[in-house]
């Protein structure tokens, strides 16, 4: 066994099963745990999904959202440890990989029409 296939079934052993179909242009729900003190606790982040990245282990998704009145982005890797949960709210149509455009628009122009042959699991 060569250095790659051991670093390959080190990877899959930590690879998450229980991940949704997620799609540029879903709305989603990501649950980030955070540690407070002693205390740890799950914490929402929602927004729309405007990229994905890499594959296996460091998959990642680019999330969007506006908090008061200013876009914030945060990547988030797929199979960290950090991530407590994913859910999709809702299934925008896009017909682009990455919707970088989405940070030059402001108001009711961020709007994705809503895909519906998508099921949500």
């Amino acid at each position: 066994m060569n250095a790659e296939e051991i670093i390959r079934s080190i990877e899959a052993e930590q690879l998450k099963s229980d991940l949704p179909e997620i799609y540029i242009g879903d709305t989603v729900r990501v649950g980030v745990r955070i540690q407070e003190g002693g205390k740890e606790r799950i914490q929402p982040y929602e927004g729309t999904v405007i990229a994905m990245g890499n594959s296996g282990i460091n998959r990642s998704i680019t999330v969007r959202k506006i908090f008061q009145g200013v876009g914030v982005e945060r990547v988030f890797l797929l199979h960290a440890p950090k991530l407590a949960d994913i859910t999709v709210l809702r299934r925008g149509k896009a017909r682009r990989a990455k919707l970088y455009y989405l940070r030059d628009r402001v108001g009711k122009a961020t709007r994705l029409k809503q895909r519906f042959d998508r099921p949500i699991k």
